[in-house]
């Protein structure tokens, strides 16, 4: 691994933390509360606010779910 690479796991926390906030301004863009997500996709709430909070690690489908209900393509929330 080259020496100029931030350690795996700050560089993960870091990617998880990132793609939550997009989540969670994509959400709030769309006028939807976190329940109307996490009812929708479904999946329990405590989950759903760990991935806005990053400390989650969800699945591609989790985060495909999400994308249509927020009405965003998957694209939109991992730039």
């Amino acid at each position: 691994m080259p020496r100029d690479l931030p350690d795996e796991d700050d560089w993960l926390l870091h990617e998880r933390r990132r793609i939550g906030r997009r989540i969670r301004d994509a959400r709030l863009d769309h006028n939807l509360t976190q329940e109307q997500v996490f009812l929708a996709v479904p999946m329990n709430r405590k989950f759903y606010q760990e991935i806005e909070a990053g400390q989650a690690n969800p699945s591609l489908e989790t985060l495909l779910r999400i994308s249509r209900v927020i009405g965003v393509t998957i694209s939109d929330l991992l730039q």
